[in-house]
């Protein structure tokens, strides 16, 4: 298949250390050139790719953010797009709802995946304009606001079974892995090591969006004895950050759609210790591969406890469900789906224009 992936140019892909999309973006992508197809990735210049690379930025937006508009970059990539629809079978796009106006437009089947949260006020009144636009989920618990757009699938992320190695014995220390946000809640990490009398190392973004939060609200915190900032971390150093740890704290205070760094652990064999909001429970099987709380006593109980959880069994549960493998499996499946309808309603159209007309 001649396919085209396109992707949010906020970071490279894959990034260089923080960022979920655009690292998935890259799996994926050379999970298909792997496999044999011819693929074209929309991203910024600056990434890292098997696939035929089309620019939509000289670098990560990131690092201009402060001094360019983002949205004017994504646009004109988007119209790029349309006017080499001619050369794929499919286009796969992760740019969210921005991309349905020209998918429209796309004389070949188009599909987006969405990545973030879908319960925002005035989602809904702008994808019932879109409701004929195939989309697939990236959990069951990310559809819950919009159950009636036009699912094609639910596709749980996957990760390179040998990026991250398996640690069979930990340190003696609690991670926190991600961005510093209040929808994240690095203070509840914080407190539940505190009170379990466990270290707590903390690998994370700060965007400028949530310096003020950090400021305000955390900075002080990482003053605290049982705390120690490791700045963003790499892949490289991400796989002894994740599988030194006794368990990842992921005390989220928001519906996340998916959790990349829960199967990141789990490829490390670190258990996770997660709030059950959004898609956790697709992914921490309580009581095997971690625990699910509702509270911070709740947290703070699993992480008395977090040896009883077999860190085999964590490695084990990544390989059988969130390898990138499986992820490529799913969604070419969906390509060869879209296209066979495709040929079908052609076929169907055909057929019908070519019948004589009926007289009496």
């Amino acid at each position: 298949m001649r396919i085209a992936q396109v992707s949010p140019l906020y970071e490279r892909v894959p990034p260089v250390a923080y960022g979920g999309v655009e690292r998935v973006v890259a799996w994926l992508v050379d999970g298909l050139v792997a496999r044999g197809h011819d693929v074209t990735l929309f991203a910024s210049g600056d990434s890292r790719t098997r696939a035929r690379l089309v620019s939509g930025s000289d670098c990560a937006i990131r690092l201009i953010e402060d001094t360019a508009d983002p949205q004017a970059f994504h646009f004109a990539m988007l119209e790029e797009v349309v006017r080499r629809a001619d050369e794929f079978d499919i286009v796969h796009f992760h740019t969210d709802y921005q991309s349905f106006p020209f998918a429209r437009r796309l004389r070949c089947p188009a599909l987006t995946t969405l990545h973030w949260r879908l319960d925002v006020p005035g989602l809904s009144t702008l994808y019932r304009q879109f409701a004929d636009m195939p989309v697939v989920s990236i959990s069951a618990a990310q559809r819950t606001p919009l159950p009636w757009l036009n699912w094609r699938a639910t596709v749980h992320h996957g990760l390179p079974a040998d990026l991250l190695r398996f640690h069979e014995t930990p340190g003696d220390y609690a991670a926190f892995l991600g961005r510093i946000s209040p929808v994240k809640r690095p203070d509840r990490a914080i407190e539940i090591a505190r009170r379990a009398g466990v270290p707590l190392r903390i690998a994370a973004k700060i965007d400028n969006g949530d310096r003020a939060y950090f400021d305000e609200e955390i900075a002080g915190l990482f003053e605290l004895p049982h705390v120690e900032y490791c700045g963003e971390v790499d892949d490289s150093c991400k796989n002894d950050f994740l599988g030194q740890a006794r368990a990842l704290l992921f005390p989220i205070d928001w519906p996340e759609p998916f959790g990349l760094v829960m199967i990141e652990a789990l490829a490390c064999g670190t258990p996770v210790i997660a709030f059950d909001h959004g898609a956790a429970h697709e992914i921490v099987e309580h009581g095997v591969t971690g625990f699910l709380v509702q509270s911070v006593d709740e947290a703070v109980a699993a992480l008395a406890k977090i040896d009883s959880i077999s860190r085999a069994a964590c490695r084990t549960a990544f390989e059988r469900r969130f390898t990138v493998e499986r992820m490529v499996d799913q969604y070419a499946g969906i390509y060869q789906a879209m296209l066979r309808d495709t040929r079908d309603t052609r076929n169907t159209h055909d057929t019908h224009d070519t019948q004589p007309l009926q007289t009496d």
